[in-house]
């Protein structure tokens, strides 16, 4: 399988970062298998830094060792997923006991509903609602070492 990381860097050496703005899935290496996904990811964050040049790096993990990985999934929307991207999104103590969490994206689509969600003008349910009709972006968050030593670097495109 092919995944894509996109950042302001070239990055052929994945690793986890000290310090890190939680996002849906707290710290950890953020990958998709969706290349334009990462092509925006990486000139939003570059533009965010005040840079021309964004990078999108490529790489290859053989599905076979995922079998090897603790993994949390979410494949599509769900009450759990939303309760799990919202608590990481306020910055609350979430178990961090998976190797790599899969699941669709929060992206700048998804986040107005979250918030009403956050803020009580959206219940659960509505929120779903709203979520699944969005056709949401993948995300492979990979949370430890062990993880992300079966990334293997294959190219950078800039961008």
């Amino acid at each position: 399988m092919i995944l894509y990381h996109g950042s302001n860097v070239e990055v052929p050496e994945s690793k986890l970062l000290k310090v890190q703005r939680e996002l849906d899935f707290g710290k950890g290496f953020y990958t998709t298998s969706d290349k334009e996904q990462a092509t925006k990811w990486a000139i939003r964050t570059a533009r965010r830094l005040k840079q021309t040049t964004g990078y999108v790096t490529v790489y290859e993990i053989d599905e076979q060792n995922l079998l090897q990985l603790k993994i949390l999934r979410f494949d599509e929307p769900s009450v759990e997923w939303l309760k799990f991207v919202s608590a990481h999104r306020k910055g609350e103590a979430v178990s961090e006991d998976w190797d790599l969490i899969i699941g669709p994206v929060a992206d700048d689509r998804t986040m107005p509903v979250i918030e009403l969600y956050l803020d009580g003008a959206y219940d659960e349910e509505e929120a779903i609602k709203r979520l699944l009709p969005q056709n949401l972006k993948d995300q492979y968050t990979f949370k430890t070492d062990a993880a992300l030593g079966f990334l293997v670097y294959k190219e950078i495109i800039k961008v």
